[in-house]
């Protein structure tokens, strides 16, 4: 750590002698890791620290930058810093900032980078990772929640935005944290977890019970999928811990089209409570060796 700030290839967690894409691959993980929508009881420890990864990627990205890093630490951004020493290494007046745009004003004579803020860093996640918004634009931002059937169908929202009453699209397919952009404002989405479905992307999880005489012997079950109850065909002999895929019975993907899998995880209930008759046939089945 020099001059209070932390180290930026610790921040990103790889050695002096990273390559490129191991700092691409790093930034790209941290900022995953550390978005402040994934942190939502300490968003301020988070927001802190997504902009640290941010800013020591916009440095570490760029060779001269980085270059200067090396040689003068966080000297080299500083006023007057050890970085003006023969000439700054950031002349001009525009350029790219890692895989973004920048510009700057030099009014002073001094480091044009004396102050600079390194641009918004939500702005910089959702370019890098497929948001695609503009760095000139300043949206005001919103989040919403909504039900996870909501999320998978897709819903319209009545809602109230700065004392205006307006009818919000939300697009099937979205998934917690997503971000969307309209016109005049950014939405971030907030889906509420099922009380039975789990997601991993476009794809559904679903932990269904079988009774011990359905899986040895076979037949069918009804299950619930995001589109309504299915005969699900189980098969003789069917083992607990046995997954069953449904191709096409996932959630719509947002990006890309198609749709995602369901994922049957068969389990096979065990009694606890049996009747004499009940018992009689197991101790029969015992002997029989099943």
């Amino acid at each position: 750590m020099a001059n209070g700030k932390p180290d930026y290839y610790d921040i990103l967690g790889v050695e002096k002698t990273a390559s490129a894409d191991e700092i691409k691959k790093a930034y790209r993980k941290q900022a995953l890791e550390w978005h402040p929508d994934k942190h939502k009881d300490n968003k301020e420890a988070a927001e802190k620290r997504f902009k640290e990864i941010n800013e020591a990627y916009q440095v570490l990205s760029d060779s001269k930058k980085r270059s200067a890093y090396d040689q003068f630490g966080h000297q080299a951004f500083s006023p007057g810093g050890a970085g003006r020493a023969g000439g700054s290494p950031f002349g001009g007046a525009a350029g790219n900032w890692g895989p973004f745009t920048y510009t700057y004003t030099n009014d002073g004579g001094g480091n044009p980078y004396a102050g600079f803020d390194f641009g918004d860093p939500f702005e910089i996640f959702e370019q890098f990772f497929g948001g695609g918004m503009s760095s000139r634009q300043r949206l005001p931002r919103y989040s919403i929640d909504i039900e996870f059937m909501e999320a998978v169908h897709g819903v319209t929202k009545e809602v109230s935005l700065d004392g205006k009453e307006r009818s919000i699209k939300i697009p099937a397919g979205v998934d917690d944290g997503t971000r969307i952009q309209f016109d005049d404002f950014i939405l971030s989405v907030n889906v509420r977890p099922h009380e039975r479905f789990e997601r991993d992307g476009a794809d559904i999880y679903l932990r269904v019970e079988i009774p011990y005489s359905l899986a040895v012997l076979g037949g069918q079950t009804t299950i619930p999928t995001v589109d309504g109850e299915l005969k699900l065909k189980i098969k003789k002999g069917t083992k607990s811990g046995s997954t069953m895929r449904l191709r096409g019975h996932g959630i719509k993907r947002l990006r890309g089209g198609g749709t995602g899998d369901m994922y049957i995880r068969i389990f096979v209930e065990t009694p606890t409570r049996l009747s004499r008759e009940q018992r009689k046939l197991l101790n029969d089945l015992k002997r029989e060796g099943l």
